[in-house]
């Protein structure tokens, strides 16, 4: 798939920084490359429902082309929005799968956020990356339907930061997603 399908140019080995945008439609356009059809999606579910919190992800693989992600928090649901630019002998050129998965929080039965931090001469700590993993309390039965001696795991959501894949800011920002589901876990929603 030509990179340039939906951006008009090259897309860059760095992309913009969506941390300083607290509302997620600055920091959508700020980042995505399909910023217009992530939007839409996300707000024909959402409708009124306050947006707590979100996080973006956006890379480039040598199979698919650019993949991207929004997730967000409106204090009962995890709204995730999914694009992923389809391969050219899957289909046209210029083509991308856009999905949508709603997970009530209620289904979230564990938080979990690893760092890595280094420590400088200085003493100073310096946060380095961070790995954020939503346990469900779904199933994930492909292991299963593969290979039926397999043993059943829960559904989980994974999100990762590094200085080189984010910066500082977005590791920042994925930590306070994460304090912010891991405070709705287990307390009733409103």
């Amino acid at each position: 798939m030509s990179r340039q399908a939906y951006g008009g140019g090259e897309l860059p080995a760095v992309f913009p920084d969506w941390s300083p945008y607290q509302d997620l439609e600055s920091a959508a356009r700020a980042y995505l490359r399909d910023p217009d059809v992530a939007l839409a999606e996300l707000t024909a579910i959402l409708r009124e429902a306050p947006v707590l919190g979100f996080t973006l992800e956006r890379f480039v693989t040598e199979v698919n082309g650019v993949w991207q992600e929004v997730v967000v928090c409106d204090g009962n649901r995890l709204v995730l929005w999914h694009g992923e630019d389809v391969p050219d002998d899957e289909g046209p050129s210029a083509t991308m799968t856009s999905s949508v998965r709603v997970v009530p929080l209620s289904t979230v039965t564990e938080v979990g956020c690893r760092r890595r931090v280094t420590r400088a001469d200085n003493g100073r700590l310096r946060v380095d990356s961070v790995d954020v993993y939503l346990l469900l309390s779904s199933l994930d039965d492909r292991n299963v339907a593969e290979e039926p001696q397999a043993v059943a795991r829960h559904d989980a959501l994974r999100f990762g930061k590094t200085l080189e894949d984010g910066g500082s800011g977005q590791i920042a920002r994925l930590e306070e997603f994460a304090r912010l589901v891991a405070s709705r876990v287990g307390h009733p929603t409103s």
